[in-house]
């Protein structure tokens, strides 16, 4: 087994304490037309990663794709600064972030294309990706071409064994995901499903556990949407269920907005403020370095490829 960085592969537990769902150059202005969306400003992203990396944080799983501003250039720029552990991603976002040149592709197509990227190297270099993702679905359904996405990404992580990511709106289709997934035969610890932080319904975030998948709870810190007291009060009767071995935690920063200079939570926010949280709650350390190490080097290795 392996993980797959920006530099090339490395032994699992080279990964070290991980944030499992992040940006570090993304661009959704196009469709949301908010220029604070637009976060692609290298020295910004790099001075808030900082502050991650002196509280102990390695590893930044960049789930970015092709069509949400995906730049391989920046990626290596920043991972050299700072020697930082960078997993990039294939694959397309969510209707209507493919790009017009994806929106007719069928699931073949994407199958193809992705295999490529994976084999070959993204827009033009030789990096290869380590992740398949994030691959989402709307609120609360399936939009024809997310379902061509979800087929052509599927058939792709069971030829090359990546680990894939998934984007689900505010929490919601974890279970619908679930069932594609186990439908097509994709092995369910190869599935991180994202966001179920933004999913109140716990009783439905713990049978995505009970099914085998990793769960991600990523968006520690975007406190608009839910309090991360709420969020913490989940994690801890997920924990208490036993799934200490299968929970993710991450901040998924998308805005110049959400960086500290700017008056943000910043990419450390899960470090410096979520996990001291969890230890007045009385977590083992143990089980802390579970979701912020072990977790991630399970999650996130590759399995050697499928014989063509």
């Amino acid at each position: 087994m392996y993980i797959q960085t920006i530099f090339g592969p490395i032994a699992p537990e080279e990964l070290g304490v991980c944030a499992c769902h992040e940006h570090l150059s993304i661009d959704l202005s196009r469709i949301k037309g908010d220029p604070d969306t637009a976060l692609q400003d290298v020295r910004l992203v790099t001075e808030d990663l900082r502050s991650f990396k002196a509280h102990g944080g390695k590893a930044v799983i960049e789930v970015t794709n092709y069509g949400m501003g995906r730049n391989i250039p920046a990626l290596l720029q920043i991972g050299r600064e700072l020697d930082l552990q960078i997993v990039a991603s294939t694959g397309c976002y969510k209707d209507p972030f493919i790009p017009e040149d994806r929106t007719s592709y069928t699931r073949d197509d994407f199958r193809q294309w992705m295999i490529d990227e994976i084999r070959h190297g993204m827009d033009g270099t030789d990096v290869l990706p380590g992740v398949i993702g994030e691959i989402g679905s709307s609120f609360n359904k399936f939009e024809p071409i997310e379902l061509e996405l979800f087929h052509g990404a599927i058939e792709a992580a069971k030829v090359t064994k990546l680990p894939l990511s998934t984007h689900t709106t505010l929490g919601t289709m974890a279970l619908e995901q679930i069932e594609l997934f186990v439908k097509e035969g994709l092995p369910l610890n190869q599935v991180i499903i994202g966001h179920q932080d933004l999913n109140q319904q716990d009783e439905v975030v713990l049978e995505v556990l009970a099914s085998g998948a990793f769960v991600a709870l990523d968006t520690i810190g975007k406190e608009n949407y839910r309090s991360d007291e709420d969020r913490l009060t989940s994690l801890m009767k997920f924990l208490e269920k036993g799934y200490e071995n299968q929970l993710l935690l991450s901040s998924d920063l998308t805005r110049n907005s959400h960086m500290r200079v700017n008056g943000g939570q910043g990419y450390d926010v899960v470090l410096r403020r979520f996990i001291p949280r969890l230890k007045e709650y009385g977590v083992d350390e143990k089980i802390i370095q579970k979701l912020l190490t072990k977790n991630p080097q399970q999650a996130f290795s590759i399995r050697k490829e499928a014989s063509l």
